[in-house]
């Protein structure tokens, strides 16, 4: 890039990333509330999913340690309220929790990262990684797949209940919380890309940022498919139904 864009380019240009790569796309997303998959292959998704959702407050604590406006701090933290909860038995994390009980899982062993796909980890840890080391801006450009979340949350729920009998409202309790969630924080962390992302290796490095992220959940899924699908090759010490 050698040009600057206007903040409603840059946005713009953003939301043609989700659009093009966002993981909604993926042929595992299409199985899965498509109603194509058996029971195993939800459970091996909602067991892998779990790392990833583990993750997000230490990725959120990392971020925060690098926030030195007060204002900035109180609102980031609250994400991670949202998913460790304000107590025992609250947030996100205990939600999801519920969705891998529903399947039988013992929570030591989900709770632990036994179990999940080689690939799960690296795309994860990457994540991770990535917030607490790139620039604050490219950080915070990073969570913005949050944009393109509401979508596929409003679908997820009907579809899955419509499908799966071993799923309830109950156990997809999770996703109904992030239909309020996801947007207030994109709406938080677009407002600051469009504001600090002056210059266009600011602007590029953002685009590269979302893109990352894209790429951290289409990886995830991937595994899963090769895994739960086709070939049907799962990795040593992954899950076994």
């Amino acid at each position: 890039m050698s040009a600057i864009m206007t903040p409603d380019e840059l946005e713009a240009a953003l939301r043609a990333i989700g659009a093009a790569r966002y993981h909604d796309k993926h042929p595992f997303h299409g199985l899965l509330h498509g109603g194509q998959l058996n029971r195993d292959q939800v459970a091996a998704w909602a067991l892998n999913r779990y790392y990833y959702q583990s993750r997000i407050p230490l990725k959120d604590a990392a971020l925060l340690a690098r926030l030195e406006d007060p204002a900035l701090r109180r609102a980031w933290r609250q994400r991670i309220v949202d998913h460790d909860g304000e107590r025992e038995g609250d947030g996100g994390i205990e939600r999801w929790l519920k969705l891998t009980d529903s399947f039988g899982f013992d929570r030591d062993c989900v709770m632990s990262g036994r179990g999940i796909l080689p690939a799960t980890k690296f795309a994860v840890e990457a994540y991770v990684h990535f917030v607490a080391e790139k620039p604050l801006l490219d950080a915070i450009a990073s969570s913005l797949t949050e944009m393109f979340a509401p979508g596929i949350i409003a679908a997820r729920v009907p579809a899955m209940l419509s499908h799966y009998d071993f799923v309830s409202k109950e156990t997809l309790a999770y996703f109904e919380k992030r239909l309020t969630q996801a947007p207030r924080d994109a709406h938080f962390a677009l407002d600051y890309v469009k504001r600090e992302a002056r210059r266009p290796d600011q602007q590029q490095a953002v685009l590269n940022a979302l893109t990352f992220k894209c790429d951290v959940l289409w990886a995830q899924l991937d595994a899963l498919h090769f895994a739960y699908v086709e070939p049907g090759l799962i990795a040593p010490g992954a899950w076994r139904p």
